[in-house]
């Protein structure tokens, strides 16, 4: 009874955590493979995200881990920096962001456009689905988001004369049929998740078929664990490398409050605290880059597993990461029997997922700037790299929010005798000035002109002095100075209300 009282929901946590255990293996396996480090490394983000970030404050029933939208820049810095510099790199984004939580900077996370966020995930998601049938093909993959799509053709098609590669690609093609198809089941087979599914179905016809597929290769727990060396710190005078740092700690922070707003939409407990999130999130990191181990955000599919399956509070995730801890140190054995297809088929349905094809048709008829927002982000990651394309998509949000803020509306009322009334409102940018002066120049140059401009929001300091000239050019002999209301009582004398220049 008294442990019923302190624990009233230790039964539910408990059957959840084991469901998100199950999700999250095959996921942190397959992520470490796709990053280009050893398997374990994932199961140490795994871990590390279930028992520290998930004691901590926060979202309590988000769950956190390696997670496939950062895999493309993970495998871009170790390809470029070293697998020893992993750690540095993860270690500078979690200090970065304890500061930002302690700063109060969460919350402003929200405050980015949603098409970025969704445009960084599709990119993300084509660069990785790219990658990943190269891996399912038992190829090796190019190095630039932009050849991987444009050399895919050619590989596959070489691939198709190759029975190993074959066989290969009927592994990694399986396995993304068993997951697709698994939610088709019926309700008791739903139970065992469907990565887990398609890993052990995998394994499985691998073994008894004697399929000629590659696994993965096994290091031992410890063995993988790479604490950053004093030579790696030193790569922190790069521009390039503190560039990498930025990117994981700009995408690993808004990707874990953007999943924490949609966890906060699943269930009716209490509401994420978005700095203290961001605290949790890179004290995660902070020990993940100590042991040099992979970047970690919270994850929406271990998040939304955790909710359906009846977490009621943190101790869930904790026990998930328990259950990790304890699969790596006795079962690591078990890992070297996955097919590397299997996990390029996990990772492909994954990148799949990360492309907001619903959303994209509503939102063009609706909102197209957002959505040309989206694609642009989206092309500039593949064809650039990650942290410049969010750059560029940030920029293109910037521009469209200024855009939109300078919407002004100029109305002419000519009653075809006295002077000619016109009225300014809305806000008046250099953005708009051109169609402003358009407007106004167009008026008749031999009638009075009473330019109203009491319902403008804002003036700034290039349109008001544009508008002082045109009045001073539409002011001819014989022509009655143009008569102005002004915006405020802040306005020079030529512009206040009711005054002229008679």
């Amino acid at each position: 009874m008294e442990k019923t009282a302190r624990f009233p929901h230790l039964r539910q946590d408990f059957a959840a955590s084991l469901v998100v255990f199950l999700v999250a293996l095959p996921l942190c396996v397959g992520v470490a493979v796709a990053s280009g480090v050893p398997a374990e490394l994932g199961l140490v983000t795994g871990i590390v995200g279930g028992i520290v970030t998930g004691l901590m404050r926060g979202s309590s029933l988000q769950v956190s881990g390696p997670a496939a939208g950062l895999t493309v820049l993970v495998f871009e810095a170790v390809q470029n920096f070293g697998l020893a510099t992993l750690g540095v790199l993860v270690l500078g984004a979690g200090v970065l962001q304890l500061a930002m939580g302690l700063l109060k900077l969460g919350r402003w996370f929200r405050a980015i456009s949603v098409s970025v966020v969704e445009g960084m995930l599709a990119g993300i998601g084509l660069v990785l689905i790219a990658g990943q049938l190269y891996a399912a093909a038992g190829l090796k993959a190019p190095a630039a988001g932009l050849d991987k799509i444009t050399h895919l053709p050619g590989a596959l098609a070489g691939a198709l004369t190759s029975s190993t590669a074959l066989v290969s690609l009927a592994v990694g093609a399986g396995t993304v049929a068993v997951m697709v198809g698994w939610n088709h089941l019926p309700r008791r087979f739903r139970a065992v998740p469907g990565a887990l599914a398609a890993v052990l179905l995998a394994t499985v016809a691998s073994l008894v078929l004697s399929l000629p597929v590659a696994t993965v290769e096994v290091r031992g727990l410890l063995d993988s664990i790479q604490p950053p060396g004093a030579g790696a710190f030193g790569q922190l005078a790069s521009l390039s490398l503190l560039g990498t740092v930025l990117a994981f700690t700009l995408i690993a922070s808004a990707e874990s409050l953007f999943s924490a707003a949609a966890v906060d939409r699943m269930h009716d407990g209490p509401r994420t605290r978005y700095d203290q999130e961001l605290v949790a999130q890179g004290a995660g990191n902070t020990v993940c880059g100590l042991l040099g181990a992979l970047p970690m955000t919270a994850v929406i599919v271990r998040s939304s597993a955790n909710v359906q399956a009846g977490a009621r509070t943190k101790a869930s995730r904790v026990m998930h990461g328990v259950w990790l801890l304890l699969f790596a140190a006795l079962l690591p054995g078990a890992l070297a029997l996955i097919p590397l297809p299997a996990l390029a088929g996990i990772l492909v349905h994954a990148g799949w997922k990360l492309i907001p094809l619903r959303s994209f048709v509503p939102l063009w008829r609706e909102h197209r700037g957002e959505a040309v927002i989206l694609v642009v982000t989206a092309l500039a990651i593949v064809t650039v790299n990650m942290f410049e394309g969010v750059l560029i998509g940030l920029a293109l949000s910037v521009a469209k929010t200024a855009w939109t803020a300078s919407h002004v509306k100029l109305e002419v009322i000519d009653k075809g005798a006295g002077p000619v009334q016109a009225h300014l409102s809305g806000n008046a940018t250099f953005l708009r000035l051109p169609k402003i002066l358009d407007s106004l120049e167009s008026l008749p140059q031999d009638r009075p002109v009473e330019l109203n401009l009491s319902g403008l929001h804002h003036l700034d300091h290039a349109c008001r002095t544009a508008l002082e000239n045109w009045a001073e050019r539409h002011s001819t002999s014989g022509t009655e100075p143009v008569r102005m209301t002004a915006v405020g009582e802040g306005d020079p004398p030529e512009l206040r209300t009711g005054s002229s220049q008679d």
